[in-house]
């Protein structure tokens, strides 16, 4: 995980980096978020990536989790095995399908990465992998999604107990850019911890 582009270092000695074009698969962080559907069945992008590496054992547990509780409602997560991946856990969210902007996709999105933190915070999760949720098939802008994404992440980790690390793993070169713009403009609110910016190895 030495590799990234920026990486903010918050004032409680938490820290989250920015990181691609790369494959989110391939993470050694305890965690990787997966860009779920409700079905929690696996599908196109990340989710069938994560499937097909991790293997049967998270379709199983995914499998059970929806015979518990039903399809997952976007904004909420759940935990399951890593299965073969390096990552010990996958943690699935749904993110919302991009409308007009005006049907609660923000606050949706918002929601899925803090209760991916909350989930692996409560499983004492240490470090967390995370896709560009909504930004693919779900056509949420990139450019929106990624301020939203780093202002929802800086937040919820100020309440962390366990998890002090979160990785952004993007996907393409444009979507990169699109989260070190939102890192490099951030304006923390009152409830963030203050941070400052440090540049990767070129």
């Amino acid at each position: 995980m030495s590799d990234f582009t920026i990486r903010l270092l918050l004032d409680d000695g938490k820290t989250v980096e920015f990181h691609g074009p790369a494959d989110i698969t391939k993470e050694n962080t305890d965690a990787i978020v997966n860009a779920a559907n409700s079905s929690l069945m696996g599908g196109g992008g990340v989710d069938g990536a994560i499937h097909r590496a991790g293997g049967p054992s998270i379709l199983k547990e995914c499998e059970r989790i929806v015979a518990e509780i039903g399809r997952l409602p976007a904004g909420r997560a759940v935990i399951t095995t890593g299965g073969r991946l390096p990552a010990k856990h996958v943690i699935h969210t749904v993110g919302p399908i991009y409308g007009d902007g005006r049907r609660g996709e923000a606050e949706t999105l918002a929601s899925c990465y803090r209760e991916s933190i909350r989930v692996a915070d409560d499983h004492a999760v240490k470090s967390l992998a995370f896709p560009s949720i909504s930004t693919g098939a779900y056509l949420y802008p990139v450019m929106q999604a990624a301020k939203i994404a780093v202002t929802s992440v800086v937040k919820a980790l100020a309440s962390a107990n366990h998890v002090t690390h979160v990785r952004f793993v993007l996907f393409d070169a444009a979507t990169l850019q699109a989260y070190v713009t939102a890192a490099e403009n951030l304006r923390h609110p009152k409830t963030a911890s203050p941070y400052k910016i440090e540049k990767g190895p070129r």
